[in-house]
């Protein structure tokens, strides 16, 4: 059953919110989070407390540059979300931020989160819902016009330093965040130190240290040493990642989808960011979106473009919310 509570709009870092709340709960416990769509989205803010981070998407150019170039991740996966290593109830969070609208065979993907998930665990999910007029102008408009509006920089936020900043609470998450190598394809797993072998954690060449010359690379490591974590890393965007829009990836299908899991939706909201993205402004996509749900009669509503969920697995699975 869900219990469902459905203010028009969420403001704020509602997720970051949620996951500190979470951790205030375990105050003695490290919070092991799985970034889910670590290529596109930003992290969670846990403050202090202690906390993993493991990064999981898909295998794209852009999406493995961006992955590359964020200090909060201390272990990261790309390739098919359907093989990823995620060991049973091992992640206290699942963080799926613009994920399950793109990603084909997004049902099996989320059984394996959900299998991942602890027993009283969050799954925060944030997704363009696909019965939506703006969904509708997503798959049938040229790319040019949905991309050209929305490239942009994005910086990736820097780590905070303390206690609970780091891997064991050393010092800044960047520092010890670990990046395969090339000779090193190996990804550690979330509870243990110990790493499994996967050949779709690698740095692409351009980014391997042999690639530069040896001047460049001396100047680097020393222009590098005091700034590594001093400040966000500007990356590039140029488009997000193309929509599937699955079944479940819609306000109702998830719904469903959480019904039939057993799961519990404590928290939704809707949004307008797409709709405002696309137009820039500028009211035009507003009005097309108002278009096409007057010729659909309502059926692809103009109200909202994406949905954000804060979903709890039940400690007991036969337990009924009441």
């Amino acid at each position: 059953m869900t219990d469902l509570r459905t203010p028009p709009v969420s403001d704020g870092d509602l997720f970051s919110e949620r996951a500190r709340q979470y951790a205030l709960e375990k105050p003695l416990q490290r919070i092991h989070v799985l970034e889910a769509g670590c290529g596109w989205g930003t992290g969670l803010d846990l403050g202090d407390h202690e906390h993993h981070v493991t990064g999981v998407d898909m295998e794209a150019p852009e999406l493995r540059a961006y992955t590359c170039e964020r200090p909060d991740l201390d272990t990261w996966y790309l390739g098919d979300l359907r093989t990823a290593p995620m060991p049973p109830r091992a992640f206290d969070i699942v963080h799926a931020s613009y994920l399950i609208e793109r990603v084909p065979h997004a049902e099996l993907v989320l059984d394996r989160f959900v299998a991942a998930l602890k027993p009283g665990g969050l799954l925060l999910v944030h997704l363009r819902d696909r019965n939506t007029a703006f969904a509708f102008l997503d798959r049938t408009l040229p790319s040019w016009l949905r991309t050209g509006r929305r490239s942009r920089t994005r910086p990736v936020r820097a780590p905070r330093a303390g206690r609970g900043g780091g891997r064991g609470g050393r010092g800044p998450r960047g520092a010890h965040a670990r990046v395969p190598s090339p000779g090193d394809e190996r990804v550690a797993g979330p509870e243990s130190g110990t790493a499994a072998p996967t050949r779709e954690a690698r740095v692409p060449e351009a980014r391997a240290p042999e690639a530069r010359a040896p001047e460049a690379r001396a100047s680097e490591g020393r222009a590098s040493e005091g700034r590594a974590a001093a400040r966000p890393v500007p990356v590039v965007r140029t488009s997000p990642p193309p929509a599937v829009y699955g079944k479940v990836a819609s306000r109702s299908g998830m719904r469903w989808y959480c019904v039939m899991r057993g799961l519990v939706i404590s928290e939704e909201y809707t949004s307008r960011q797409a709709i405002d993205a696309l137009g820039a402004g500028t009211g035009v996509a507003d009005l097309l979106c108002r278009l096409v749900s007057a010729l659909t009669r309502g059926r692809l509503t103009a109200d909202h473009s994406e949905i954000t969920l804060v979903i709890r697995k039940p400690e007991n699975r036969f337990a009924r919310v009441i």
